[in-house]
């Protein structure tokens, strides 16, 4: 059971109302690291509201290549989901997170009556979906406009924005997939970051404090 204090420090703008809507109605759950909270192609029943952690929402290729639509911190709800849920669609996405984390899974019967019971939710799904946008055309212009080399080092910087992390645990397969590339040109490109002193490697690991000091 989540506590009310850690519901009204996260979601101080809500109001008192849908605070309580939030911790009576919806149900508090806890994940560890690569867990995947929704899957491509299920119909969505409850969508997650990040408490603590990180989740990476994503979609797949035949091939079964990942592409990284954007990241969710705390406070923050996907907002394509909830786009499935007023559709009644199946999702178009994957989420999986990042990192041990814990939401509140919140039924999908709730999203239009909120809507209607509560101004901040209102309010708040719809500079959700803003910013959502916003990054989904972040990623489409990086697609088409930038080199690999230059999507890299966004991708780190993008998640220094998100999360304030200065360093990727993770294997240089998983940066491929989640750039839609192989993990041969990201070594390689990694190996030349490296060289030109913005990230330091280990097995599994990458820190890119210089790489956020230079852009910031």
């Amino acid at each position: 059971m989540v506590e009310e204090e850690t519901v009204k420090k996260r979601f101080p703008f809500f109001e008192a109302g849908l605070r309580r809507a939030l911790i009576g109605e919806g149900t508090y759950k806890e994940f560890p690291v690569d867990q995947e909270l929704i899957r491509e192609q299920q119909y969505i029943r409850s969508f997650p509201i990040v408490i603590e952690g990180l989740i990476k929402v994503c979609r797949t290729d035949e091939a079964g290549k990942e592409l990284l639509l954007y990241y969710l911190k705390a406070g923050e709800v996907c907002t394509v989901s909830l786009i499935c849920c007023m559709d009644r669609t199946r999702s178009r996405v994957k989420a999986v997170t990042e990192e041990p984390t814990s939401v509140i899974l919140v039924p999908v019967e709730n999203l239009d009556q909120w809507l209607t019971r509560f101004q901040t939710w209102k309010e708040y799904v719809m500079h959700s979906m803003q910013q959502r946008f916003d990054e989904l055309l972040e990623t489409i212009e990086s697609m088409a406009f930038m080199k690999m080399d230059e999507r890299l080092e966004k991708f780190f910087t993008d998640r220094f924005r998100s999360t304030g992390a200065m360093v990727y645990e993770g294997s240089h397969q998983q940066i491929a997939h989640a750039l839609n590339s192989s993990r041969e040109v990201i070594s390689r490109l990694l190996k030349q970051m490296e060289r030109k002193g913005l990230v330091t490697l280990s097995r599994n690991r990458v820190d890119y404090a210089p790489l956020c000091d230079k852009s910031y």
